[in-house]
């Protein structure tokens, strides 16, 4: 707090002498008093108080950097002022500051007509040709968030003194090697805030199973971003770095052996106050409010998303709008590309590659109405702010993720489900997306897969790997080849049937079946029709992908009984 009040005072007795006129000049004259000097003190005095107390109550409650490029709009009031209130040549030196102010504020406000490609280039990502989309092998978070988010709710009775504090908001993160939603339990008032003075810890649940249960993990802690005053973890960290440029709400991450931090990323504007470029974060320990800077490079090894998401969204728009600068995203709009805006957190999906590394997905489309065809997508790390986008070969055409949605809207039109968290996937060689499908009250119904070339391809199923198998068989019908994650070889087989199972899938019957010698396999009816026909005892020849999963694809069958 004293540094703000030093700050605040510094800046205010410039503002002063700045407002009060410092010669006899108009007040004078006007109040025809005699104790000019004496007036002309008492003046500086009070307005010294006023603008003190103005200026620490707004950095204060703002949280707003200490840089004195942030004064520029106090600057033009109080030359202003002050040249309004003196005469002579006082008047005329305050009139050029007053003068010399506007056009600082007019440098700050102009900024982004100026600086769009010093944006593009602070942000310009690695371009890649060909799209290398997600494969079967690699671990999705399939749980949307909303649906994680509902099971704390009503979990939320294992909280001591329930009705003190509320669930904040959630984050995905890796966690002692799973992959885990975590979400702070933070107070619901300042009242509550009095009372309890720490919030006692934080929920984390499952990100890949939708059937796990949420966990509440005791771990109190003071510096949140729902205490008050001095303990406001935003307040908290401006104090302890009052020039830092933050961009993004605190996140909360958890050590291996479950310890809480709040961090939030810092970086430099482009120009002027606009724009924003990551540099590294501010990490605080929540319980104790001891606190560090690391730059990007140096991040501890627990926190995946060093980078926030705000900032990714934020330089996504850098990347997609100001390819040719600020006034052809608002004209011409040559190469212009939009992020679609569907993720979960700041418009942006956090994933995990095969390595555990976070990434942030996002597609861009065209900016044209109507369109729905996806121009590329962009992945982001998480720890470093590397990016690499995706265009794919021109000659291709991937439905976006917008298509993709309303596809899942329409497909449940009178059910009113609706899709959440889509993200790009390769199943079985073919671009896909996988969506969870939500009702209307935030509760996970299935999941839905559909080729993104070619959009007449879906399936829906209760579990992932349930929309998996049902939609290998669909791509079998629908005319692509089922590969596996590489160039899978056909092979033949030969043996006598042990074991069958056949479920209706659309119009067709899908038929799992085991032979005696162990291995298993599926086949489509739209396939191979006479596949309905199979049964136990029967002897068959077939030829199948060998793409090394547990049910094998069938591409022909020849059941020897009924030849």
């Amino acid at each position: 707090m004293g540094s703000i009040i030093l700050f605040a005072a510094v800046v205010a007795l410039v503002a002063a002498l700045i407002v009060s006129p410092l010669t006899a000049g108009k007040v004078e004259r006007r109040a025809k008093e005699k104790s000019a000097v004496s007036t002309r003190v008492v003046g500086l005095v009070i307005t010294l108080i006023f603008f003190t107390a103005l200026i620490t109550g707004y950095y204060y409650f703002t949280n707003l950097d200490r840089n004195f490029l942030a004064l520029w709009p106090l600057l033009i009031v109080a030359t202003g002022l002050g040249a309004f209130a003196s005469s002579g040549i006082e008047q005329k030196v305050k009139g050029l500051l007053f003068a010399a102010s506007l056009v600082l504020g007019a440098y700050v406000l102009s900024a982004p007509l100026f600086n769009a490609t010093e944006k593009f280039e602070a942000v310009e990502m690695d371009e890649q040709m060909e799209i290398t989309a997600f494969d079967e092998t690699q671990t999705p978070a399939s749980v949307p968030p909303q649906f994680a988010r509902n099971k704390m709710k009503k979990a939320f009775g294992q909280v001591p003194n329930t009705s003190y504090y509320e669930l904040g908001n959630l984050q995905i993160q890796k966690v002692d090697g799973e992959y885990v939603y975590i979400a702070p339990v933070e107070f619901s008032g300042f009242f509550k805030w009095r009372n309890a003075d720490v919030t006692p810890g934080y929920f984390t649940m499952s990100a890949t199973d939708a059937a796990a249960n949420p966990k509440f993990i005791e771990a109190e802690m003071a510096y949140t971003p729902s205490s008050y005053f001095n303990k406001n973890i935003e307040r908290h960290m401006r104090m302890k770095k009052p020039d830092a440029i933050f961009y993004g709400e605190p996140q909360l991450e958890v050590d291996d052996s479950g310890k809480p931090f709040y961090i939030r990323s810092y970086g430099d504007f482009i120009s002027a106050r606009n724009g924003f470029d990551v540099k590294g974060i501010v990490a605080v320990d929540a319980a104790s409010g001891a606190t560090a800077t690391y730059p990007l490079a140096e991040v501890p090894a627990f926190i995946d998303g060093a980078v926030s998401p705000e900032s990714v969204s934020l330089e996504n728009d850098y990347y997609g709008e100001y390819v040719h600068g600020f006034w052809n995203s608002i004209f011409g709009k040559k190469d212009v590309k939009l992020p679609s805006n569907e993720g979960t957190e700041a418009n942006v999906s956090p994933i995990f590659d095969a390595e555990g590394d976070m990434m942030y997905f996002t597609d861009f489309t065209s900016p044209k109405e109507g369109v729905d065809s996806m121009l590329g997508y962009s992945l982001t790390n998480a720890r470093t702010g590397e990016s690499t986008y995706f265009t794919g070969n021109l000659e291709d055409s991937y439905m976006d993720s917008r298509g993709n949605l309303q596809i899942i809207e329409k497909q449940f039109i009178e059910k009113e489900w609706s899709g959440k968290m889509p993200v790009l996937y390769n199943f079985y060689g073919e671009t896909s997306w996988l969506t969870p499908v939500l009702d209307s009250n935030g509760f996970l119904q299935n999941y839905f897969i559909v080729s993104a070339a070619n959009p007449e391809i879906s399936v829906y199923a209760a579990t992932p790997n349930d929309a998996l198998r049902l939609y290998k068989t669909a791509l079998q019908r629908g005319g692509s080849t089922v590969d596996g994650t590489s160039d899978a070889e056909e092979a033949e087989a030969s043996g006598i049937v042990e074991r069958v199972f056949k479920e209706k899938a659309g119009d067709f019957t899908v038929v799992s079946f085991l032979l005696e010698d162990g291995t298993n396999y599926i086949v489509s009816s739209e396939n191979v029709p006479l596949a309905i026909y199979l049964q136990e005892g029967d002897n068959v020849t077939l030829t199948y992908s060998q793409t090394g999963e547990l049910f094998l694809p069938v591409k022909a069958l020849t059941i020897k009984e009924i030849e």
